[in-house]
């Protein structure tokens, strides 16, 4: 079983991105031996109101049983506890929030407060660093990327926030781990998408400095192609548990950690 934390729905507004279709999801997930596919809506990240997007990801999800959906949640709009509340009560993985593409300051009060209100629900947050590499973006695509600092800023917001921060480079991996309590720093999943292997090897160093256990499969599809993230563990000298690790049990034992937070409804964080 492979369980990617990082793939997509709908359509990129800068690039042609074919893939983003739910039977070319399931196509690529088969070529690669995917099982079950954490889903966001790629078209509503850029919206207004992303959170009009859920209804498809709910939707997909009810047809497909190997698609988890991860509804995004806009934290200056006045209807994300709804949201939130909602994506509790459907069991939903994580929630993401893009906050540099909604125009917000990361690590500013409307990101606090909904980081600790999933930390109170027991809902992990979900957040990339970046969609696109910089080299190829397009002159509107002006978001920048998710800085280590606010990574950081959110992980303090409550002790029972879980991060999992998808598209970061090992420099950013490193500044928020290393500039972590290790308390901290235990509450952050990282994805592998934007992780290079050889000749460059940031992969198999962070393995080996910061730990196995902080690294799952995502591969970022339909914006990249799902085999690169498979072939950089196919080019690791990985054990059969440790890759095991990578590809699923990291995961599940992020969801565990997290429900160890009963998923209670968000009326505290509204309270509060």
């Amino acid at each position: 079983m492979i369980i990617d934390v990082n793939a997509f729905l709908g359509r990129y507004p800068f690039r042609r991105a074919p893939g983003g279709s739910p039977q070319a999801l399931i196509e690529g997930m088969d070529r690669t031996g995917v099982t079950e596919a954490w889903v966001s809506n790629l078209s509503a990240i850029f919206w207004r109101d992303p959170t009009e997007g859920n209804g498809v990801l709910y939707q997909a999800a009810e047809f497909q049983p190997r698609f988890r959906p991860v509804p995004a949640i806009h934290p200056a709009l006045p209807n994300w506890l709804e949201v939130l509340q909602e994506a509790v009560e459907r069991r939903a993985p994580c929630v993401r929030a893009d906050p540099t593409c909604y125009a917000l300051e990361p690590g500013g009060g409307e990101m606090l407060a909904l980081a600790a209100a999933c930390g109170t629900a027991g809902m992990p947050l979900l957040m990339a660093v970046r969609l696109e590499d910089g080299r190829q973006r397009h002159p509107n695509d002006a978001a920048p990327e998710l800085p280590a600092a606010a990574v950081r800023a959110l992980l303090r917001a409550d002790p029972r926030v879980r991060l999992l921060i998808t598209h970061a480079d090992r420099d950013l991996i490193e500044q928020v781990h290393f500039g972590s309590t290790p308390a901290e720093a235990a509450r952050v999943l990282w994805d592998i998408c934007w992780i290079w292997g050889p000749p460059e090897d940031h992969l198999a160093l962070l393995l080996k400095t910061i730990g196995v256990e902080r690294f799952t499969f995502g591969t970022g599809m339909p914006l990249r192609l799902p085999e690169n993230a498979v072939a950089r563990l196919d080019l690791l000298d990985l054990s059969q548990d440790d890759r095991h690790r990578i590809e699923q049990g990291n995961a599940s034992a992020f969801l565990s950690e997290s429900s160890k937070s009963p998923r209670n409804s968000t009326n505290s964080a509204q309270n509060s």
